[in-house]
């Protein structure tokens, strides 16, 4: 009987399930279908002086040779996405153990002139600190500001200033991402904790609410947003006050739950 089982299993056209599949997979022939290429682009945020910044690379080739770029690149074949993301922000910008989160994928058929190029973007936020010591990782790095021309969450492309108030040629759809990331990060302001990701591990309820009116692009009131913010269970009081300022010191408060960074 088991012979027969034997001889029924070999004479079968498809044989075994783990022996149909690896026979499959090793006559497979990938090139008979058109592959895009995939790429990870990271939108870094940062929020001070009333502002959002990002930093934009300098493009040294073609295409679009001289504008600027977010920090970008190709995924290996052996990488996951978040992987590669955090490889290209960790190589071109210098950060690692960055709030990091995907964002949306970009994938329109002429977006890179070069071939079919699908982008998988993520954002990613920093303190002032961490973006100005981003800044200096390399030369070709620049800090451009993000100037929102909607309200609320509209969306759309954003413009891109440099220090001197000049505008900026953004390369590839990179004004998209960044509209994109600006209009997630107002969407989840609110009711997740991604604000404190802008600011030092301590911060006092003045400098949380101009986080948060420079996200949103907007005033808060500040009776209002202090009872919110603090009736929320996500701070902590530190028992310590603001050090060397010519004003009474305000009290210095934390993140009450750990980052998920």
């Amino acid at each position: 009987m088991a012979a027969k089982q034997r001889r029924d299993r070999a004479g079968s056209p498809a044989g075994s399930p783990a022996e149909s599949e690896a026979a499959f997979l090793a006559s497979y022939d990938p090139s008979q279908f058109e592959r895009p290429s995939v790429a990870v682009d990271v939108a870094l945020l940062a929020a001070y002086d009333g502002a959002l910044y990002t930093l934009a690379l300098r493009r040294n080739e073609h295409p679009f040779k001289g504008r600027r770029a977010l920090p970008g690149g190709f995924v290996r074949m052996d990488e996951a996405l978040d992987a590669a993301a955090s490889r290209v922000l960790s190589t071109k910008a210098g950060l690692s153990h960055v709030y990091l989160e995907q964002l949306y994928t970009f994938g329109a058929p002429r977006r890179d002139p070069r071939t079919r190029v699908i982008s998988v973007a993520y954002c990613a936020l920093v303190d002032r600190a961490r973006f100005a010591a981003a800044r200096g990782k390399s030369g070709d790095l620049a800090t451009a500001r993000i100037v929102v021309p909607w309200e609320g969450e509209t969306g759309g492309p954003v413009d891109l200033v440099d220090a001197a108030g000049e505008p900026m040629s953004p390369a590839f759809d990179h004004a998209e991402i960044l509209g994109m990331a600006v209009r997630r990060i107002r969407g989840k302001l609110d009711y997740t904790p991604i604000g404190f990701q802008l600011l030092p591990d301590r911060f006092t309820l003045l400098e949380l609410q101009r986080v948060h009116e420079t996200v949103l692009g907007r005033p808060l009131n500040k009776d209002s947003f202090r009872r919110r913010i603090l009736g929320s269970g996500q701070l902590e009081a530190t028992g310590e006050s603001e050090k060397e300022v010519d004003h009474r010191p305000a009290e210095l408060y934390r993140f009450a739950k750990r980052s998920a960074v």
